[in-house]
């Protein structure tokens, strides 16, 4: 039997992976028919087949799960040695995927980013936005941006911004036609948009505190996103009442575009961490980003956020030391 290369190898862990030769092929930075005649040659070589194929679907077969078994610690044991290169450079090397909240993506991550670049320009970084608490770990990530009660126990964490507040607003040509509510309750009456999560498909409860007093009100309106920004841009064309976070909303607060309904009422919500995989040592290009992520925190005024018309430049809020249950770096 003629050897095995490294590259089919490569190609059979990536279609493995994604269960997909299509994401296999844009993965490995190959064309379609490069892939399935790898594999094809792979399997012919060992004369065993290493996947079902059908025109809906791709999966291993046992052969192909044992294979997998077997070559992934030697995957890891490769990345490992060329990452320990790394530690004979000037300046860090690598690739770094990061996979970061659709809404701080826009708007919180720019100043962050534009100033980690320009200290580690050898360093390539791959954003993805993603708002379904997907597995880090099983997409190849090496790290992700979530909100505090979303990340996994078993994660390192750094905070990178503070808990926020969620506040109902609505637009004045809204309030000129539906009288504005007086008590958490009075929300029953009115056209609230709500917003369903892309992680799980729940719609977020609209929780109020004032003092020692807490509500939750089960909110009615006709229009339902999964998206912040579309909700804020609801409120401001008067379909109804949204329930947002501060730094969303501020700017439009300031300029009289959006009203606060029940300002002595809001609920706190957990900020945004950083997260990793604590069961190894990073590798040195996120290794890198941590440690810039904290001196970040400590010297960086972030300023809130604004509409994505006003320029999308600015951060989401500012990062300041605070408590948390989470095991924070």
């Amino acid at each position: 039997m003629a050897r095995v290369q490294f590259s089919e190898l490569s190609a059979f862990a990536a279609v493995a992976d994604t269960l997909s030769f299509t994401k296999a092929a844009a993965q490995i930075g190959c064309s379609l028919p490069t892939i399935s005649h790898t594999i094809k040659s792979l399997e012919e070589r060992l004369d065993v087949r290493l996947f079902n194929r059908t025109t809906r679907s791709v999966a291993l077969t046992e052969a192909g799960e044992r294979l997998l078994a077997e070559i992934q610690p030697i995957f890891e044991q490769v990345d490992q040695a060329i990452e320990s290169i790394n530690a004979f450079r000037d300046k860090p090397v690598g690739t770094l995927r990061i996979a970061v909240p659709r809404v701080f993506a826009i708007r919180g991550l720019g100043p962050l980013i534009r100033s980690f670049l320009a200290e580690y320009p050898d360093i390539q970084l791959e954003l993805a936005v993603d708002d379904t608490n997907s597995d880090i770990v099983r997409n190849r990530f090496d790290a992700g941006i979530r909100s505090g009660h979303r990340v996994e126990r078993d994660m390192k964490v750094i905070r990178v911004v503070d808990d926020l507040q969620f506040v109902a607003v609505a637009s004045p040509d809204y309030l000129a036609v539906h009288p504005a509510p007086s008590s958490p309750e009075d929300l029953r009456a009115h056209n609230c948009i709500r917003h369903r999560f892309p992680a799980d498909e729940t719609l977020q409860p609209w929780v109020f505190e004032q003092g020692e007093q807490r509500a939750e009100i089960a909110v009615d309106g006709s229009l339902i996103v999964n998206d912040f920004d579309l909700a804020l841009n609801a409120a401001l064309d008067g379909v109804g009442i949204a329930y947002l976070v501060e730094p969303l909303v501020d700017a439009h607060l300031a300029e009289g575009r959006l009203v606060r309904v029940l300002p002595d009422w809001s609920s706190a919500t957990p900020g945004l961490f950083l997260y990793h995989p604590s069961r190894r040592q990073p590798p040195m290009p996120l290794q890198v980003f941590l440690d810039f992520v904290k001196r970040w925190r400590i010297r960086a005024t972030i300023a809130p956020m604004t509409r994505a018309s006003d320029g999308g430049r600015s951060a989401l809020v500012a990062a300041t030391p605070h408590r948390s249950a989470l095991p924070i770096d």
